[in-house]
């Protein structure tokens, strides 16, 4: 089996869910970026909201900072050298693809190299529509799909147009293309579509919330599809984000997970949107727990096909917390997958 990469979420629109409100200023967002470079991680994973969500509204009296994360990247691509740059993801739907193109090879040129693009249709349709009401009634599914394809157009053809039922554009020469030939697009989404958008146009598939036996279920759809469309599947990674919450005991992961406000997320949305959720399948399913435990979690979803764990969400409330623990992930538990083991 080939070394799994990891990577840290970058804290850009995580307040008011996984963190507290206020949690990270720019100046931490960068400290973040800047020590996971220095601990080895393969890359930070910031996520892409335009407006806060009503259940965040609700809970807040403060507003959360929501901060645009390609700007985010050029400022933390001028303070690293190595560590790769990842969306995770940029809501298609709400992007214009020749600008969004323009922004993303610029960023790539700039950093020499090392952005990723996750894609997806956004967690949250309420944000969508409250951005683009006029557009409410279009599937933001086919928004992805034909978002995907024009990017690839602009990144790769001389003068680039696209004719599709959603985006159009002609004769479109964008100067300079990214560096890398392909730029490496991940399709975000659990759903049979955003499986196969992954096979057929991109280079990962990036779900979330999923467990070991699902991933494998995902790995064996993927399969599928890419070899229906004539891709080599062992080309496609399959990136799953998690939810971390390390201890060097059962007791003080426990602890420091249940006195996070990530836990007390959880707990609000067991009497909300979330009416009969089960938390001990939550932990069971995410890498919380003892140095042992995460471990022998990451090797479960190692053997169901992960290759790569981008954007861990490390529970804290904190920013100092937050790198604490992406420190402890760093020394105990990477070292354990940093090399390539022989199969059979």
């Amino acid at each position: 089996m080939k070394p799994l990469k990891f990577g840290v979420a970058l804290p850009t629109c995580t307040e008011g869910m996984i963190y507290p409100v206020p949690f990270a200023t720019p100046d931490d967002v960068v400290r973040v970026a800047v020590e996971a470079e220095r601990l080895g991680y393969y890359e930070v994973m910031g996520n892409d909201h335009m407006t806060t969500q009503k259940y965040v509204r609700d809970r807040w009296p403060d507003p959360p900072n929501f901060y645009e994360i390609l700007v985010t990247y050029a400022y933390c691509a001028a303070e690293t050298t190595t560590i790769r740059l990842m969306t995770g993801v940029v809501v298609m739907p709400m992007r214009q693809p020749v600008l969004l193109a323009k922004q993303v090879a610029t960023l790539d040129q700039f950093s020499k190299g090392r952005v990723i693009l996750g894609l997806g249709v956004g967690a949250y349709r309420e944000e969508f529509e409250a951005t683009y009401p006029q557009l409410k009634e279009i599937p933001r599914a086919e928004l992805v799909e034909e978002g995907i394809r024009s990017l690839r157009v602009l990144f790769t053809e001389r003068r680039a147009s696209f004719s599709g039922k959603h985006f159009q554009f002609h004769d479109v020469e964008m100067y300079p293309k990214p560096v890398q030939h392909p730029l490496p697009i991940y399709s975000s989404g659990n759903a049979e579509g955003s499986i196969r958008r992954a096979a057929e146009l991109c280079e990962g598939w990036l779900p979330a919330g999923m467990g070991p036996a699902r991933i494998a279920e995902g790995r064996a759809k993927l399969r599928a599809y890419a070899e229906a469309a004539g891709r080599d599947p062992n080309a496609i990674e399959i990136a799953p984000q998690l939810v971390v919450c390390i201890g060097r005991t059962v007791e003080e992961a426990e602890r420091v997970f249940k006195g996070s406000q990530a836990y007390e997320h959880l707990v609000s949305l067991q009497q909300s949107t979330l009416k009969g959720f089960d938390i001990a399948s939550y932990v069971a399913m995410n890498l919380i727990g003892s140095i042992d435990e995460v471990t022998e979690r990451v090797d479960a979803y190692r053997q169901a096909g992960a290759d790569h764990f981008p954007g861990l969400l490390f529970v804290a409330n904190s920013v100092d917390e937050m790198m604490e623990q992406f420190q402890l992930f760093a020394e105990t538990v990477i070292p354990k997958f940093s090399r390539e083991v022989a199969v059979g």
